[in-house]
């Protein structure tokens, strides 16, 4: 993993020669994993968890301790893109992503604010980057065409996956690709048995995707890919299973339509005789809505759309426009390269919430608004003796934000932020290398943040008086390499990171709050938080064995009361040792997580709800997970172009929960996909 491609400004470089911490999941650690929902191919990359549930509608992402579920602002925090497009979703008791891994070739993870120089302020916890599918990837050399077919069948959940691929050659200069997928599973269970209510889904997703070269080295792309899910009475929290009151789920049931729709038009020349000009212009539509229906809520504990909005039938949605342009210069010497990149992005985004049942016109915890952000950057990159390597970068932002007329709340929000960085690499040899860096964001409060005037029990004032996160960090590491260490033509890698993050006016819901108080402003800015660590990667590759390992150890405190944040995974060490048969074209191996229990003793599992805000599903412990899984795919003869996966994930049904997840994890769970690539 460490030697794979990192796709960003200036020079293309691999993971392990970058001074931050990346890692990039491909298209074979997809397929391998056989993944359910997107959260399934992340969980092996050190420092980084999925948070909220194992529901197609309640994920989210948690970077370093950034990010969790149920909490405004929290996906501002970390930045995911598809192919460049930022998606940004929240919603009371819903995830923040919604796709399917059979969508995507790669996934790229930033981890720390330094990639904020080119991504966008506010990445406190770091970037995400998808990237989808294109039809070369499954045109063979010498052809035009190819048609797949795959289906995979998970146990657990009795889950079955159909998909087609069909990819066409139409000239030396044009392709076209169109993907479709079908998922559909039950409730799932845990090691112990227990059914996990509102897991089961029915899932549409496909992807359409046309690519041209125009005039010499120009190229053009234009992408849409949508995804569809439509789920009747389930749970109406999706970040985690609701107490049981009176016989059925607090919050009751409600019939959800979910549809995510992305748009994307990018043109890109390197101009190879000009070092001046290498461009890359991109214009992008991002759509996600829900629409919400026939909810019951708890007519015992006066829940009902007479006493909440939050029961009505809503339609609530995220439109999002941006454009982006960027360039990037070359300079080069007798012992030197030079590469500075600069550009300029635009997005405004549009938050509604349209309340059709009721009396109510708006929703106080889900306020209508437009975003409106404009921001450009340049980072230059020196080489010196293809040793040395310097990265200085700054970043400035505007943002207005202006709250829609059903939210009662007049004036908008103004302000500005800045993202400087500097980061050195050196390699001493092919050997040895260190890097350090230093980088510092600033995060704008979010509409939900500013304009919210009601929670669950509290009317208050918009929180105009909200100063912006700051975040400044500081990494630095050692990466070292080794070849023919074992075997002729094996190599190992590994990479050490150390970071400290410090946080200032931490974005928070006023604990001043009672119900009735509405003389206050219902968010308020924490003194300065803490998080800081260290992450190792370690990777070996020979033609006959492989093994890889990652290890995360993260502490975060809030300075002003010492106390634990609430957001910060346990230790956790994960490793992959496998095999190969070549001559077979066979891999097989065995994974494993191993999970401490957790820092916070509030957090515990087997402390009483004792503490302040302790509640039993947020519990965790200590645990290990074990999978299994075998590919078969022939490269030659009567069989090529057939593609075969089988696992078995928990191998020993172990009944464990996630850090961060509000229910309980899949137990046992074989699988197996069988596809059928036909070329011509």
């Amino acid at each position: 993993m460490l030697q794979r491609m990192v796709v960003g400004a200036g020079r293309e470089k691999v993971a392990i020669d970058t001074p931050q911490a990346v890692s990039v999941v491909g298209q074979d650690d997809i397929d391998s994993e056989q993944a359910t929902l997107v959260g399934d191919i992340l969980k092996r990359i050190p420092g980084v968890n999925t948070s909220g549930s194992d529901r197609a509608f309640g994920q989210t992402f948690n970077i370093r301790g950034v990010g969790a579920p149920e909490t405004a602002g929290e996906e501002g925090r970390i930045i995911v893109n598809i192919d460049g497009v930022n998606k940004f979703y929240e919603q009371y008791r819903m995830g923040g992503f919604f796709s399917d891994p059979e969508l995507y070739k790669s996934v790229e993870v930033l981890r720390g604010p330094a990639s904020s120089t080119l991504y966008g302020s506010g990445a406190l916890g770091g970037v995400i980057n998808f990237t989808t599918k294109d039809a070369s990837d499954f045109i063979e050399p010498g052809q035009n065409g190819a048609f797949r077919v795959k289906g995979s069948y998970s146990s657990n959940e009795q889950g079955w996956l159909s998909s087609f691929v069909l990819a066409q050659r139409l000239s030396p200069d044009a392709e076209f690709l169109v993907t479709g997928n079908y998922r559909t599973a039950d409730n799932y269970t845990t090691g112990d048995g227990t059914e996990v209510r509102s897991s089961f889904f029915d899932t549409w997703s496909g992807l359409a995707k046309v690519t041209a070269n125009v005039g010499d080295e120009g190229r053009m792309r234009l992408s849409y890919q949508r995804w569809d899910s439509d789920a009747d009475q389930q749970d109406y929290a999706q970040s985690g299973t609701d107490t049981i009151i009176m016989g059925g789920p607090m919050f009751g049931l409600v019939d959800r339509h979910v549809v995510d729709d992305t748009f994307v038009a990018s043109y890109e020349n390197p101009f190879s005789d000009n070092d001046w000009l290498d461009v890359k212009v991109s214009a992008s539509y991002s759509n996600t809505k829900t629409k919400q229906r026939n909810a019951t809520g708890n007519p015992t504990m006066g829940l009902t759309c007479a006493t909440s909005s939050l029961f009505c039938d809503t339609d609530y949605g995220y439109l999002t426009a941006q454009f982006n342009i960027e360039n990037t210069s070359e300079f080069h010497g007798d012992s030197w390269d030079n590469y500075l990149s600069y550009g300029w992005q635009f997005a405004h985004q549009e938050r509604t919430a349209e309340v059709l049942t009721g009396t109510a016109t708006g929703i106080g915890f889900h306020p209508e608004g437009e975003d409106l952000r404009n921001g450009i950057f340049v980072q230059n990159e020196f080489v010196w003796d293809e040793k040395f390597t310097l990265i200085p970068g700054v970043r400035f932002d505007t943002r207005r934000l202006s709250p829609g007329a059903s939210t009662g709340v007049t004036g908008d929000f103004t302000d500005t932020a800045i993202s400087p960085k500097i980061a050195a690499h050196y390699r001493f040899n092919d050997t040895v290398a260190i890097f350090g860096s230093f980088a510092h964001t600033e995060r704008f409060p979010t509409i939900d943040e500013v304009f919210s005037t009601t929670s669950s029990r509290s009317v208050f004032l918009p929180s105009f008086g909200l100063k912006k996160e700051k975040s400044n960090n500081w990494e630095g590491g050692i990466a070292l390499s080794g070849y023919d260490m074992i075997r002729p033509g094996d190599s190992v890698q590994m990479k050490t990171t150390y970071f400290h993050n410090s946080i200032d006016d931490l974005i928070a819901l006023n604990p001043n709050l009672t119900a009735g108080f509405n003389n206050v402003e219902g968010y308020y800015n924490v003194d300065r938080a803490r998080i800081h660590g260290v992450e190792i990667e370690v990777a070996y590759d020979s033609e006959y064995v492989f093994a890889s390992a990652g290890y995360s150890h993260v502490i975060g405190r809030d300075v002003s009361s010492d106390a634990n944040l609430t957001t910060v995974a346990p230790d956790e060490f994960a490793f992959t040792v496998g095999g190969r048969l070549p001559d077979r074209d066979i891999e097989f191996g065995w994974k494993s997580r191993i999970v401490a229990g957790p820092q916070d003793s509030c957090r515990d599992s087997a402390t009483p709800v004792t503490c302040v805000g302790a509640s039993p599903s947020r519990f965790s412990e200590s645990f290990n997970v074990h999978d299994i899984y075998l590919n078969w795919k022939p490269q030659d003869g009567q069989f090529k172009g057939w593609e075969a996966q089988l696992g078995v994930d928990n191998l020993f049904d172990e009944n464990y929960k996630e850090f961060l997840n509000n229910d309980y994890a899949k137990g046992r769970t074989f699988k197996i996909s069988l596809a059928k690539k036909f070329g011509w």
